[in-house]
């Protein structure tokens, strides 16, 4: 056995007991460790933070004064305006895009009228348009305003010439021409570059006197993160500990930067705890990689006093394993009284009743497969009875198909044809072309309806729609080919039937039809899917107003009838007619509840 098998715990006692000391005091290690560099870890954390505190003070202050300084600027403009001789458009235009060449930062500067339309700015941009509804003309009628970023509108020239084609932000700042206590002539906006504080921000971070690799985030009153790393970008801070990501980072942060005008934002700096925390860490790796070491010579020390005194459980263990690969019947029990003697008993009897069960269970396996084995033969007999019986079934179908429609279209044109041969000789050359007229329209109509009942079966239209929209067809090639007045009234519990007992009312509802079509004469026909009481039954009729028959009587011939019983019979419905001669026929089929 190698020296890397004897160290797996999972195999050898010895190993496991010796693991166990050394994790053990491993443990052990880590919490000197962590003693012993938690004061240096916390002290460094906090120099850290009071630094970063401070770096980010600068930072906020150094911002504040430059947007107050372009808010002044903004407010300068507006009173050298006032003061101006000449305050049409074309000289505001000029002396705004002057100041704009002076301070490229401004993106754009406009004035607008007491009502809110712009009526001179840098490039003529937004000219005419209406701000009546933007923040910075409303709040800047009375004094100073400086908002927050906002991208740029789609109707702004190079709104859209950011990084990626991305719109640019801005920084409104506004003042009113004019003091508080004068009546409102207007405002002077002014949207300063966004690109112009990342820039202001990035010589302000690299104004500091620092070997630290520090990173610098900007977030609003409402704590959205305006600028930093790309994955915070429109984040909303909740407290530090979310900057931190998880102790990744030690931050520093100002919230007291509030430009004149009251824009507030927070400036947060922050330093990498692996670059920050490195000479604690470096300590608390030095003591647990000591205390490691000792461990693991102990641990390595108990693992060769173990393996001594466990060379009986090892025997033990080879016997037990013996018997696993059939190469011994039982496990003698080895001497002594401690646990190793207690547990080689134990198992020694185990094992004999292990193969008492073994025998016993080979015994009840040959019984159930010669039990499976009849089964099988029974069910193989029982499938064959079933397709039998399928079978039997679809002779059934086809044998009523074909007699509700070719026998009787046969049996229509067999009559014609019989009318023709006995009237022969009496018929003039118009009449006898009529007749034969006749003849061959019942041929086309039986050719027809083979076509269709083919169809039928071909395409199961109450399948695929329900009972209610194939009969709905049926009614309306029915009315086509008969010109009779058709309707249908169905309940749509009814209607959506799409099962075996739906196909078979169909058919019955079908041979009605050829009955009123061939035998009553009617003028119109009414079918009714319905649920009535008691017990919700289903009701089906067939009415028309026909010259009706008597029920009572046989009707030598005729087999409608009958396969309309013999389909309701297959489905345990109740059939029955009410008709008389010259009052029309009903036909009504009840399906069992």
């Amino acid at each position: 056995m190698s020296a890397i098998a004897r160290l797996d715990p999972r195999r050898h006692l010895s190993a496991a007991i010796g693991w166990a000391t050394f994790v053990i005091i491993a443990l052990a290690s880590l919490a000197a460790a962590n003693v012993v560099s938690a004061d240096a870890e916390r002290a460094a954390v906090s120099d850290t933070e009071r630094l970063l505190n401070q770096f980010a003070a600068q930072i906020g202050d150094a911002l504040d004064t430059s947007l107050g300084t372009r808010l002044s600027i903004v407010q300068a403009t507006a009173a050298q305006i006032v003061a101006s001789g000449d305050r049409g458009p074309d000289a505001v235009r000029r002396h705004l895009e002057a100041l704009q060449a002076q301070f490229p930062e401004f993106a754009w500067l406009g004035l607008a009228d007491p009502q809110g339309r712009i009526v001179a700015a840098t490039g003529g941009a937004l000219v005419g348009d209406s701000v009546a509804a933007q923040p910075w003309f409303r709040l800047a009628q009375s004094a100073p305003y400086l908002g927050t970023v906002h991208a740029a509108l789609p109707k702004e020239a190079g709104s859209t010439g950011g990084a990626g084609g991305k719109p640019q932000r801005f920084v409104d700042a506004a003042a009113p021409l004019g003091d508080a206590t004068e009546r409102p002539r207007g405002v002077i906006g002014a949207r300063l570059s966004w690109a112009w504080i990342e820039r202001l921000q990035a010589g302000l971070l690299g104004s500091l006197d620092t070997r630290r690799r520090l990173q610098l985030m900007l977030a609003d009153g409402d704590g959205l993160v305006l600028a930093g790393p790309a994955q915070w970008l429109g984040r909303t801070l909740d407290a530090n500990g979310g900057l931190t990501e998880g102790g990744a980072y030690v931050v520093g942060r100002d919230d007291d930067t509030r430009a004149a005008g009251g824009l507030s934002w927070a400036v947060i700096v922050r330093q990498p705890a692996s670059e920050a925390l490195a000479a604690a860490r470096g300590l608390r790796a030095s003591v647990l990689s000591t205390v490691l070491l000792a461990g693991l010579m102990t641990g390595l020390a108990a693992l060769a006093v173990t393996g001594v005194l466990t060379r009986r459980l090892a025997a033990l263990d080879a016997d037990a394993q013996a018997v696993r690969h059939g190469l011994r019947a039982s496990v003698p029990v080895p001497p002594g009284l401690d646990e190793v003697g207690r547990l080689g008993a134990t198992i020694a009897e185990l094992i004999g009743h292990l193969q008492q069960e073994k025998a016993a269970l080979a015994a009840l396996n040959a019984e159930l497969e010669a039990r499976v084995t009849e089964r099988t033969a029974k069910i193989e007999r029982m499938a064959g009875e079933a397709r039998h019986a399928a079978v039997t079934r679809e002779r059934l179908r086809l044998a009523r198909d074909l007699h509700d429609t070719l026998a009787h279209s046969l049996m229509a044109l067999l009559t014609q044809i019989r009318v023709v041969r006995k009237l022969r000789g009496r018929l003039s050359a118009d009449e006898f072309e009529a007749e034969l007229a006749r003849a061959e329209q019942a041929a086309a109509s039986g050719l027809a309806e083979a076509r269709a009942a083919i169809g039928q079966m071909r395409y199961n239209s109450v399948r695929e729609a329900g009972l209610g929209p194939a009969i709905d067809d049926v009614l309306r090639r029915f009315g086509e080919r008969s010109g009779v007045a058709t309707s249908l009234r169905a309940d749509e519990a009814v209607a959506s039937m799409a099962d075996e007992t739906a196909e078979t009312v169909y058919r019955i509802v079908e041979e009605a039809l050829h009955n009123v079509e061939r035998h009553a004469r009617a003028d119109s026909v009414v079918v009714t899917l319905a649920k009535q009481p008691p017990g919700e039954r289903t009701v089906v009729t067939v009415a028309d107003d026909g010259v009706g028959f008597d029920p009572e009587r046989a009707q030598p011939g005729h087999y409608g009838l009958i396969g309309i019983r013999e389909q309701a019979a297959l489905i345990g419905a109740r059939v029955a007619w009410d008709s008389a001669p010259g009052r029309g026929t009903t036909m009504r089929l009840e399906l069992p509840a």
